[in-house]
């Protein structure tokens, strides 16, 4: 490992861990990132693997901070019809990207991973989208994450399949989706904190099978210096994103992805 590549790392950790739970695509950014750093040549099949390996590091974000509500649901689950129920929940909406996910991999990882412009422009309808949905006023009828229905979840987990595109953002159709079924900002928030467990997992699962051959044992110490770096950049966002949008909404999310989609634009424009 040299100093140029520690610092890619550290780099693309800090940006999956700042963007992987707030509704920008923590996709598009590492895709654009790794454009943008030069890392797009022969060893790009290698840091699109690492974007997706150190999404663990955001993961166990989210575990250490609810790790003791989700303690108190195992507890629970033989005696307590809403600690199953909210497991179920969570199944039920992972299902549909977990089917898609491994049917459609291939496509995923060699035509949209490989579609900068795409995911510019998808950065700018999504903002644009996001912007209308922050107005959109209606009164929620759900308002606790660990109790929506097994309908409301499944449909969410539906429009998550949306995030196969690079830009849609995972955790921005997932709020998205569970704003239009009726879900206040605070519940959807956490939501998708809850079904990115599961759901990054299988896509870490997945990419390191079908990857198991090419890692080499320095590649793993790369890889281990982003889990770190998008552990802690995570972290700070877990525990502050729930009570920011609270505050503010989804609107500064839309401008910051109408803002790096275009300035995407200009700079393949300029660039190549």
């Amino acid at each position: 490992m040299n100093f140029e590549t520690i610092f890619d790392a550290i780099l693309l950790g800090i940006i999956e861990g700042l963007t992987e739970f707030i509704p920008v695509s923590s996709t598009a950014h590492l895709l654009l990132a790794t454009e943008f750093l030069g890392l797009a040549g022969d060893s790009k099949a290698f840091w699109n693997t690492f974007n997706v390996m150190i999404q663990l590091g955001a993961i166990l974000a989210v575990v250490v901070v609810y790790f003791s509500r989700f303690w108190r649901v195992f507890l629970a689950l033989p005696s307590d019809p809403d600690a199953r129920r909210f497991v179920a929940s969570i199944v039920v909406a992972f299902l549909p990207a977990a089917v898609l996910g491994a049917l459609a991999f291939d496509f995923i990882k060699t035509v949209l991973f490989d579609s900068p412009i795409l995911i510019c422009w998808v950065l700018i309808i999504g903002g644009v989208g996001l912007a209308l949905l922050d107005r959109y006023d209606v009164k929620p009828v759900h308002d606790d994450a660990m109790r929506y229905p097994i309908r409301v979840a499944l449909a969410i987990g539906i429009v998550q399949c949306l995030a196969m595109v690079p830009g849609v953002s995972r955790s921005g159709a997932t709020i998205a989706g569970a704003l239009l079924l009726r879900c206040d900002k605070r519940s959807a928030a956490e939501f998708s904190f809850f079904l990115a467990i599961p759901t990054m997992l299988g896509a870490f699962t997945l990419d390191f099978y079908e990857n198991r051959n090419v890692l080499s044992t320095d590649d793993l110490g790369i890889i281990l210096v982003g889990f770190v770096v998008s552990f802690v950049s995570a972290l700070i966002v877990v525990r502050t994103f729930v009570d920011f949008v609270g505050r503010h909404g989804f609107m500064p999310f839309a401008i910051w992805r109408i803002i790096v989609g275009t300035v995407g634009l200009i700079g393949f424009w300029m660039f190549g």
